[in-house]
C-alpha cells in the first residue's frame, strides 16, 4: 500500500511473520479469542496466530462470545471496536466490572483519539489500527499475557 501501512494478512504473510517472530515470547498453547464481525479479519488473524502455535476461537459478536465458557490460564481477547450490538468499548467496560481478568487488545478500522484514550482508561493492553501489523499484534499479545 502506498501509505506505508501494513498489508492485510494472508497465509504467506502469516507464515513469513511466524518465521521472523520465532523466539520473541508468544508461547504455544496460548488461547486467543477473536471477536470481530468481519470474516476476512478473523480468518487472517487466525492464520497468523495459528502459525505461532496459538489456539484460536473466533466469534462474530460479543453476544456469541458470552455464550462460551472462558477458563484458560493463558488467554487473551482481540476485540473489534465497532461491532453490531454491544460495541468493543462497552464490552470492555463490562469486563472491567467483573474485576481483573482476560487481557484485551482492541482492533479497529476507524479509530480516533477519544476511543484510544477510553480503551486505555478501561484497561486495554493495546489499541491497534487495521490492517493490523503482524509484529505489533504479536508484541501486544506478549504484553497482554505478561500482565495477566
Amino acid at each position: 500500500m502506498p501509505d506505508g501501512r501494513a498489508k492485510p494478512l494472508c497465509f504467506a504473510s502469516a507464515a513469513r511473520a511466524a518465521a521472523e517472530y520465532q523466539g520473541m515470547g508468544v508461547t504455544t498453547g496460548t488461547l486467543i479469542f477473536i471477536v470481530d464481525d468481519d470474516d476476512a479479519v478473523r480468518d487472517s488473524l487466525r492464520l497468523l496466530l495459528e502459525a505461532h502455535g496459538m489456539v484460536v476461537e473466533e466469534f462474530n459478536s460479543t453476544a456469541e462470545f458470552n455464550a462460551v465458557p472462558r477458563r484458560h490460564p493463558r488467554a487473551c481477547l482481540i476485540l473489534d471496536l465497532h461491532l453490531p450490538g454491544t460495541g468493543g468499548l462497552d464490552y470492555l467496560a463490562s469486563l472491567g466490572e467483573d474485576g481483573p481478568g482476560l487481557p484485551v487488545i482492541i482492533v479497529t478500522g476507524r479509530g480516533d483519539s477519544a476511543s484510544r484514550a477510553r480503551a486505555a482508561e478501561l484497561g486495554a493492553v493495546a489499541f491497534l489500527e487495521k490492517p493490523v501489523d503482524d509484529r505489533e499484534l504479536l508484541s501486544a499479545i506478549d504484553r497482554a499475557l505478561a500482565a495477566a
